[in-house]
């Protein structure tokens, strides 16, 4: 049953919700957190954790037992088929994490569960916004049960699609094109690549992440034409064919989890608007090139959990800064993106140039720490 009011209203319980509400207990404040699905989703959905968010999320309690469920990947690889254009090794980061955990998004939403839980807080499902009026003093949410909850400050962290950026009148801008159509799953393979680093595939087709699970499994994501509505293991193997090794290629076993999904890069127009504040994919979308769209919302969730309990004057501070580190991810994807379908012509000379940063240790260290998701005054 929902409160009658409460100071802090987070919608959404995805690891941006549940990592404001946690960050929110560190500093002794208790959120009310809703989410409209009556049991969290099991599929592992976004599959890494980088460094740079392992350090903030350390501040919380969380990244300890995030690096004992994880695997602990190295090292990050650029290749055209079979060649290696570039190798960015993770272990020499300025940080007590120096790699990128693999690791699903269902445990990572567990473990923040269970940090939340411990500190007495809890998630209540399911609940649906349908309503939220705002005044001057905060902002009344309307549920689809006919319940209503009094808030001073509403989080929005429900997703791409978000309810309370919508109630709210805040502009989503972007390109009007349907965006990238995406394939991912999560498949067992028969492949000699190595199974402690994330390969990134580049192709005239577009990029194809292989990047490896601690359940054995890999996970595969790769932009296509027009995706499937339902994908087999016939369209994995098709795509390991075209983008992947040629000498050894690999073999999908079976597909234990797929999807698709469409992504159009997007930004809020604004991180808040009165008591209403976005975080995660409610702010920001962009292509999964380099796995930096879940690190970001946990960046942003941390950061206005600690915006929150210093008071209003921080809330600005907060959307003036968490906007341009958007501004920032969504143009590095993007790069990634242009760099994976380069056109034959200039293929040559992007392989070069790749090769070339690999081998100049200053400029690799650099890529490291750009992959790793630090942001200023971090490392």
């Amino acid at each position: 049953m929902l409160p009658e009011s409460t100071d802090v209203l987070v919608v959404g319980a995805g690891p941006t919700g549940l990592a404001v509400a946690v960050a929110l207990a560190g500093h002794g404040m208790t959120a009310t957190v809703v989410d409209r699905l009556a049991e969290p989703p099991v599929t592992s959905r976004a599959a890494v954790v980088h460094a740079g968010t392992l350090e903030v999320l350390d501040r919380i309690g969380v990244a300890a037992p995030l690096a004992a469920r994880g695997l602990h990947s190295t090292r990050f690889t650029v290749r055209d088929r079979d060649r290696v254009l570039a190798a960015v090794p993770f272990d020499r980061l300025p940080s007590r994490y120096p790699y990128a955990l693999l690791i699903s998004q269902a445990e990572t939403e567990v473990v923040l569960t269970d940090r939340l839980t411990a500190l007495g807080g809890r998630v209540r499902r399911p609940y649906e916004l349908t309503g939220l009026d705002l005044d001057d003093g905060g902002a009344t949410a309307r549920f689809a049960d006919g319940g209503t909850v009094r808030a001073r400050w509403v989080v929005g962290a429900d997703g791409m699609h978000s309810r309370v950026r919508e109630l709210a009148g805040i502009g989503f801008g972007g390109p009007a094109d349907p965006g990238e159509s995406f394939l991912l799953a999560d498949v067992r393979v028969d492949s000699t690549l190595p199974r402690d680093q994330v390969t990134l595939f580049l192709s005239r087709q577009g990029p194809l992440i292989w990047a490896p699970l601690p359940d054995g499994t890999v996970r595969l994501v790769a932009t296509v034409t027009d995706a499937p509505r339902e994908p087999q293991a016939r369209h994995f193997q098709a795509l390991l064919d075209e983008r992947g090794p040629v000498r050894r290629p690999d073999r999908v076993l079976d597909v234990a989890w797929a999807s698709r999904f469409r992504i159009h890069h997007r930004i809020a127009d604004t991180y808040r608007s009165g008591p209403v504040l976005l975080a995660g994919d409610a702010a920001h979308v962009h292509s999964p090139a380099g796995g930096q769209g879940m690190n970001l919302g946990l960046r942003d969730a941390v950061a206005l959990g600690d915006a929150l309990a210093a008071g209003p004057e921080a809330l600005d501070a907060y959307a003036a800064e968490r906007r341009p580190r958007a501004e920032e991810v969504l143009g590095f994807a993007a790069g990634l993106t242009r760099l994976a379908a380069a056109p034959p012509a200039v293929r040559p000379l992007r392989n070069l140039l790749l090769r070339v940063v690999s081998a100049l240790p200053p400029a690799r260290q650099r890529l490291a720490v750009r992959l790793a998701g630090f942001e200023p005054g971090q490392g």
